[in-house]
């Protein structure tokens, strides 16, 4: 990991020395339908968690290219784990976009864990104190069972009776959390059904999705060249995009491990390296994961530029991000789904850490905003100079 700030730096050293940790907790996630709390209490106190807080509340303000790096070396270790984190550290970035009263109350402990829903299948109501009342229920809430706060969209009718969809900060205590996630694939992430029933929320923590989609912070004390002006929607897409890397090199990893010794069944291969149709597929597996992380590279240091030249990127930039992001993501499936298919029948063990890796990465590659060919449709539609056809840009 390059980067010149020794304090995040350390960050991603400590997670490198979890690894193994926090690997061997993946069949327990995976069992009790959520990450075991020693992974998350040792990722806290490694810093994890401070990521994307701002300085001036005792957090570490890593860049994207610093923070998708350490996502990435989770999700390496653990599925489950990588994808609770990547929600949580990536959200957390978006209260830099609230009023500083909003920000003050969540970043108040220098370490903050920030689940979203950005499906506005809530209601603000305005309320006669100012504030509004917020209700509803949010699917698939991802780190949804230990998060600090909630980030959840929902329609706000303004004066004129139009409603708009508005993004709500809420504390997780607020909230009831269904036990519904029985999930063939990332079970260990608890994407639970989150509701809020007639919860009061004070107007400094309430704006317009339109804004957060944007990252945009009208005349907010965050504003300017700060190299932390990101777009959220290229930003979010660099982090989730981060964990698909991280746990595409993780069942690499898992695949030549189990390598040594084994031989290929109703064949004369008594070692299994030495055969050449194992030698294309583990080539072919690497390359593909080698070649999503250098196109990571290139969308990382277009962001930044636009951070630290106080922009934002263009709508093509932004159609570039989706697109390239889920190019990347589906290199990296190909590349696990190669090495599946290389790796015998006793792969479908459930004490094989590789079956789970590889259930995992088809799971969460349904994720609706990282999906293959929605995010090509978006990229091409900007390519051919139509409009994206999309809010989430």
């Amino acid at each position: 990991m390059s980067t010149t700030d020794s304090a995040v730096a350390a960050v991603f050293e400590e997670v490198t020395a979890l690894a193994a940790t926090l690997r061997a907790g993946g069949a327990e996630a995976e069992e009790r339908r959520w990450v075991p709390d020693e992974s998350i209490e040792l990722l806290d106190k490694a810093g994890v968690f401070r990521l994307n807080v701002p300085r001036r509340f005792g957090g570490l303000e890593a860049s994207v290219a610093d923070a998708t790096r350490i996502v990435s070396e989770i999700s390496r270790a653990e599925t489950a784990t990588g994808w609770v984190s990547m929600i949580w550290v990536s959200s957390a970035w978006v209260p830099s976009l609230f009023p500083d009263e909003a920000q003050e109350e969540v970043y108040a402990g220098g370490s903050v864990r920030v689940s979203t829903g950005f499906t506005p299948t809530g209601t603000l109501t305005p309320a006669e104190d100012g504030g509004y009342t917020l209700s509803g229920s949010w699917k698939w809430i991802s780190g949804g069972r230990g998060t600090d706060w909630a980030l959840l969209a929902a329609l706000l009718t303004g004066p004129d009776g139009t409603p708009a969809p508005a993004a709500a900060l809420v504390p997780a205590s607020t909230l009831s959390i269904a036990d519904d996630w029985h999930a063939s694939a990332a079970s260990g992430t608890g994407s639970s059904t989150v509701t809020a029933e007639a919860v009061s929320v004070p107007a400094h923590r309430v704006i317009s999705l339109l804004d957060v989609l944007a990252g945009t912070t009208g005349d907010r004390a965050n504003t300017g060249a700060t190299g932390r002006n990101y777009a959220f929607i290229p930003f979010f897409m660099a982090l989730g995009a981060s964990a698909y890397l991280g746990l595409a090199r993780g069942a690499y990893e898992l695949f030549l491990e189990r390598l040594p010794g084994r031989g290929i069944t109703y064949t004369s291969w008594t070692d299994q390296s030495q055969s050449p149709v194992t030698q294309i597929q583990v080539a072919q597996a690497e390359n593909k994961i080698a070649a999503a992380e250098a196109l990571q590279e290139a969308w990382l240091r277009a962001l930044q530029e636009h951070a630290d030249a106080g922009t934002l990127p263009t709508a093509p930039e932004r159609a570039a991000a989706r697109g390239k992001a889920a190019f990347a993501i589906e290199l990296a499936k190909q590349a696990v789904d190669e090495l599946f298919e290389a790796a015998g029948a006793s792969v479908i063990m459930r004490d094989v850490a590789f079956q789970r890796f590889h259930r995992d990465m088809r799971g969460l590659a349904l994720h609706a905003l990282f999906a293959y060919r929605t995010n090509q449709e978006v990229h091409g539609r900007s390519l051919l100079g139509l409009a994206p056809d999309t809010l989430f840009l």
